[in-house]
């Protein structure tokens, strides 16, 4: 039996362990900014108003990275192997982590950000990539669910160092995480199926197929836009759920760090959850829509929080976070739509379309906030209207979205 057959019959291998890992290293780094941000831009010299608006700029470079490392890493995964992305993407975002610990001032920190932004952007695909195509397919969904549901407490990791040591430390230790992670990569095999595409010497990582062929188009368009929600949850409605609960009249202080941590324990249970759900119902996209209407309810009873508490709004949050605890199921699902010559160029580059998309969530949210200027509230009002639009635009592509679950991954897009 080969090394590959023996990874291939058990949902917990070495290579599940090590992209479960690069990815709690990923999450660290990429929300660490969600939850230092207050203190970090307050410890710069920054007003309130200003700590609001920079923080919406470094999030939106940040993300704008993540756009353009997805590409990049996504076409590397598929012309030099997906070992590649992962050496190089943890090389990258764990030196931009040390530089972000000297930063002083917004400028600078919103390059650093944007800089570990394209390193950040590899670790996921490629790693959800090297499970799909090690572990067999009736296993695949549990495996990629674990990956998830381990890396994602990354963020809740990241919380309670941020308890105890300075912002810059954090960062510090941040990317000492990831350098540390390159050593469990020497025990990770590159994929069979990458090997044997690669000595075909069809076309590999050529990301204009995805727009030279009417079906495949609708795929790739359809596997980012199922993941909307996520981001709008995360970037928006829990990253500035201080600003939100002033809006709603409460009281008491809202710490977006706090709102983060709950959400993503919860983001983690519910994404080793799914796998799961998915098992039992032989299908992702019916484990997909129970989870777009538990967040639906959720985002209601968010909106509904005038003259709540800081509790409150901490519990709806962590509610948020369960409900789109579907990242797993959807970032597999990204994986399975394409053949071996494409597929680490769609796993990476789609949920970094997602997280790409943020910046363009903010302007309609923006955009919103003035034309619902003269209501009432109309901060809230364009958060739920941003939300509706999100919700619906992800449930039609949902709809036109093929079922992958079992679906045989050995070939190639011509």
């Amino acid at each position: 039996m080969t090394a590959e057959s023996k990874q291939s019959s058990s949902i917990f291998t070495i290579t599940v362990l090590v992209a479960a890992l690069g990815y709690f290293v990923d999450i660290y780094d990429l929300l660490l900014f969600n939850i230092v941000r207050v203190d970090s831009l307050t410890e710069m010299g920054l007003s309130a108003a200003q700590v609001k608006t920079q923080g919406e700029f470094i999030i939106s470079i940040q993300m704008i990275g993540l756009l353009i490392g997805g590409i990049l890493w996504g076409v590397m995964g598929d012309k030099k192997g997906r070992l590649s992305v992962l050496f190089g993407s943890i090389i990258l975002y764990s030196i931009a982590n040390i530089a972000n610990g000297f930063v002083q001032t917004p400028n600078q920190y919103a390059i650093t950000r944007f800089i570990a932004g394209i390193g950040l952007a590899g670790e996921l695909g490629a790693g959800i990539t090297l499970v799909t195509e090690l572990v067999s397919k009736e296993k695949r969904g549990l495996s990629t669910s674990l990956v998830a549901g381990i890396g994602l407490l990354g963020a809740v990791a990241a919380f309670f160092v941020s308890q105890n040591f300075n912002w810059r430390m954090c960062y510090f230790i941040g990317g000492g995480l990831g350098f540390c992670l390159l050593i469990l990569r020497i025990s990770v095999f590159e994929s069979g199926m990458f090997t044997k595409t690669k000595q075909s010497g069809v076309s590999r990582g050529n990301f204009f197929m995805f727009f030279n062929n009417r079906l495949r188009f609708k795929k790739y368009i359809c596997a980012i836009l199922i993941g909307l929600p996520t981001w709008y949850v995360i970037g928006i409605l829990v990253a500035f759920s201080n600003n939100f609960a002033t809006e709603f009249g409460i009281t008491e202080t809202v710490l977006p760090k706090i709102s983060t941590m709950y959400a993503y324990i919860c983001i983690s249970i519910a994404d080793l959850l799914v796998g799961f759900v998915s098992q039992w119902l032989k299908s992702r996209k019916k484990a997909l829509y129970i989870f777009y209407i538990l967040t639906i309810i959720s985002i209601i009873f968010y909106f509904n929080q005038q003259n709540g508490t800081a509790v409150g709004m901490y519990l709806i949050c962590a509610a948020l976070g369960f409900a789109t605890g579907f990242w797993a199921i959807f970032v597999t699902m990204a994986a399975e739509q394409f053949g071996t010559n494409l597929r680490a160029t769609a796993a990476t580059t789609v949920p970094n379309m997602v997280r790409g998309a943020l910046p363009l969530m903010f302007i309609i949210f923006k955009w919103l906030q003035d034309v619902f200027s003269s209501y009432p509230h109309p901060y809230i009002t364009a958060g739920w209207v941003t939300g509706a639009i999100v919700m619906m635009v992800a449930i039609i592509a949902a709809y036109f979205t093929e079922e992958t679950f079992s679906k045989e991954l050995n070939y190639v897009e011509e």
